[in-house]
């Protein structure tokens, strides 16, 4: 009659690949940085940055497993900060200086994930590209 398949469940509360993303943390210590927040339609992907700009550590929604539509979450947004913030929070940082680009759901809740690991914030910066003029329309249809 052939095999019975068991599924196991996993142990762990772990929601996205968050103790895998907690693994590798640089071994440099910063008290200061600059946090940047890229806000898209399709993710939400965090660097933190040492104050010169040089990146030291990211992380993204889709690299903690989020996938499809769910990257694009308010959610994943969070759990990213998160992670950032446990991060930054081992190196030592004390203050950090947040950049917001683009317009996706995960802007506010990405940086209150990362405020959330009691790191403080010294200005927010909203750095949107907006266009002057945009594309040029497409011609009309001829028929």
């Amino acid at each position: 009659m052939g095999k019975k398949r068991i599924i196991k469940k996993g142990g762990g509360s772990d929601v996205a690949g968050t103790s895998r993303a907690l693994n590798r943390i640089p071994k440099r210590k910063l008290a200061n940085g600059k946090l940047n927040i890229l806000a898209t339609f399709n993710n939400t992907i965090v660097t933190l940055c040492d104050p010169k700009g040089n990146a030291v550590m990211s992380a993204s929604s889709g690299a903690l497993g989020f996938k499809g539509s769910r990257k694009s979450t308010p959610f994943a947004a969070a759990k990213v900060g998160e992670i950032i913030g446990e991060k930054a929070q081992q190196m030592g940082m004390k203050e950090a200086e947040v950049i917001i680009r683009g317009v996706g759901a995960g802007r506010e809740s990405a940086l209150r994930g990362f405020t959330g690991k009691g790191i403080g914030i010294t200005n927010i910066t909203d750095m949107t590209p907006i266009p002057f003029n945009g594309t040029k329309p497409p011609k009309p249809r001829r028929v």
